[in-house]
């Protein structure tokens, strides 16, 4: 586990801006807070070597909640701003990874998107 911006950070060799071992590119700065645990991730493989139990998605009616973590500024995102910010954060400006979108469903109950 690491802080980021003062928020706790689970998973495989978390840098400060949320990098892990699986997503270590300059873009890959956001981690997700997963519905099940409650907990922040920097991917969907750190929580499978981390986490003791299975991962659970964001149900639509919850996008309203802060689940997303800006790891340049540290804001905390909902996920409906995430989905919406065309791969920006819309605090501080800083570019995410644009390829994140293809796992969306992997975290959150929403259609494929390529």
């Amino acid at each position: 586990m690491v802080r980021v911006h003062g928020i706790s950070v689970h998973g495989c060799s978390v840098d400060a801006e949320t990098r892990c071992a699986h997503y270590h590119s300059v873009l890959d700065i956001i981690a997700i807070k997963f519905f099940c645990c409650q907990m922040y991730y920097p991917c969907h493989l750190c929580h499978e070597a981390v986490a003791d139990h299975p991962a659970q998605t964001w149900p639509a009616d919850h996008f309203h909640e802060k689940a997303i973590l800006c790891g340049a500024c540290g804001s905390e995102l909902t996920i409906e701003e995430y989905l919406a910010c065309a791969s920006r954060c819309p605090y501080c400006r800083t570019r995410f990874n644009p390829g994140c979108a293809r796992h969306a469903p992997l975290y959150f109950d929403t259609p494929v998107i390529r």
